[in-house]
This record gives C-alpha cells, sequence and structure tokens, in this order.
C-alpha cells in the first residue's frame, strides 16, 4: 500500500523543531491525530502508549516502539519508530515510520513517511481507501499547525479556534448564497451566481495565522526524503 508523505518547512532552529516534536508531552498539543502520548517507563528500546479521540466518548488506544535515532554529518536527524493497535476498532493494525530533519539556510524541512497495514481483512481494505487520504490530509494540517507555531508564535489552540471558525464562516457564506438563489426562486442567473460564491467561499486561501494541509508537499521530492531510514530493520 501507498505510504503517505508529508514534508513541510520551519522557520526555527533545529534544537527547538527537534524538541517540540520529540516531546511527548507536547507532541499531542500540535498533531491532531493524537490526544496523549505516555511514555512506558524502563522500556528498551523506549515504547510509549497512544490515545486518539475518535468521537467526544471514543477514544482508541494504541502504541509505539522507539526503532532509533540517527545524526548524519550534514546535521540532518531522522527518528524512526513502529506502532499498531490491539483495540478491534482500529483500523491501523500495525505499522512504521519515520521522521526527518533537514537543516538548510531557509530553515528545516520537517518530512515524515509512514505506512501501515489494516485489519478487518477485506472489508478494511476497502475502508482504507477512504481512510488512508483522511490520515494524510490530518498529518499534513498537524504539520501546517507546528509550523505557525514555531514560526508565527500563533498557539496550537488558538490555531484550532482560527480554523473552526473559518471553516464556519465559509459554511454561512454558501448557506446565505443558497438562501439567496432560494429567494430568487431559483433563477438560473441567480444559481449560476450561487455555484459561483461557493466555489470562492471554498476556495479563498486559508487565513495566515489558520492551519492547512494545502501548505505541506505530499510527495517525497528526492530519494532521501522517500527512503524509510534503516533504523526500522532493527526491530
Amino acid at each position: 500500500m501507498r505510504a503517505v508523505y508529508v514534508e513541510t518547512l520551519i522557520a526555527a532552529p533545529m534544537e527547538r523543531v527537534w524538541r517540540v516534536t520529540q516531546d511527548p508531552g507536547t507532541h499531542p498539543r500540535w498533531d491532531v491525530r493524537f490526544s496523549a502520548i505516555d511514555p512506558v517507563p524502563g522500556t528498551t528500546p523506549a515504547r510509549f502508549r497512544y490515545v486518539t479521540r475518535v468521537l467526544p466518548a471514543v477514544r482508541i488506544g494504541g502504541y509505539g516502539v522507539h526503532a532509533g535515532e540517527r545524526t548524519r554529518p550534514d546535521g540532518t536527524r531522522t527518528s524512526a519508530l513502529r506502532f499498531g493497535s490491539d483495540d478491534p476498532r482500529s483500523l491501523i493494525a500495525s505499522g512504521s515510520g519515520y521522521w526527518r530533519y533537514v537543516p538548510g539556510p531557509a530553515g528545516v524541512r520537517f518530512l515524515t513517511g509512514y505506512t501501515y497495514a489494516p485489519r478487518w481483512g477485506a472489508w478494511g481494505r476497502l475502508a482504507d481507501l477512504a481512510f488512508r487520504p483522511v490520515f494524510g490530509w490530518a498529518t499534513a494540517w498537524s504539520f501546517d499547525r507546528l509550523r505557525l507555531w514555531l514560526e508565527q508564535d500563533v498557539p496550537p489552540e488558538r490555531a484550532l479556534g482560527n480554523a473552526a471558525r473559518e471553516v464556519a464562516l465559509r459554511a454561512l457564506a454558501v448557506a446565505g448564497v443558497g438562501a439567496l438563489v432560494a429567494w430568487l426562486d431559483g433563477a438560473p442567473a441567480g444559481a449560476l451566481a450561487a455555484l459561483a460564491a461557493s466555489v470562492v467561499a471554498v476556495a479563498l486561501p486559508p487565513h495566515p495565522h489558520t492551519p492547512a494541509a494545502r501548505r505541506c508537499r505530499r510527495r517525497p521530492p528526492d530519494r532521501l526524503a522517500a527512503r524509510a531510514p534503516s533504523l526500522l530493520e532493527k526491530l
């Protein structure tokens, strides 16, 4: 199955990007895929448990195992892990991935590549056709949320509020146009105007302080970015 790839450029020091992304207490603040991450004390290699809130009253748990870290002579850092879930409600059975940090003159290229095996047999593979793109979108949205935090000091909680308000405003704009068309009794000119306004409302670029998945790269630009680290072969 096709791996998920996401990359962003963060104009911040390497040490800060590394610290905020590697700290299990800070990670859930910017990564919408996780509600909590708790290290398992005394484990070698280091293990952790995570929780994802799917609905207000539904939480799915999983685990992760650090496969290792590596720093190249050029300053590039890589962190690899394996993950999975024993919860039968989780579509993700097991998987592996990596985070790579590539320093450059404009900042740190922060990128990830990961893949996983779905459960539930043929039904799971079918469900994954819709789930995988959504999970990739959530990863990209979270990466841009992280970028806003480290570059522009927009806390993740405020960025989430910005996104919610923007979605509401766009929805209100589309609803308002729909009401106008109904008032015009479905006249062709009104319908065309409604269609144009709806397209504009959806296609307008997000506010600079609102996270957007579209700002992230979704295809690896080179072989290094696309290649999973050999660290994953140790587990």
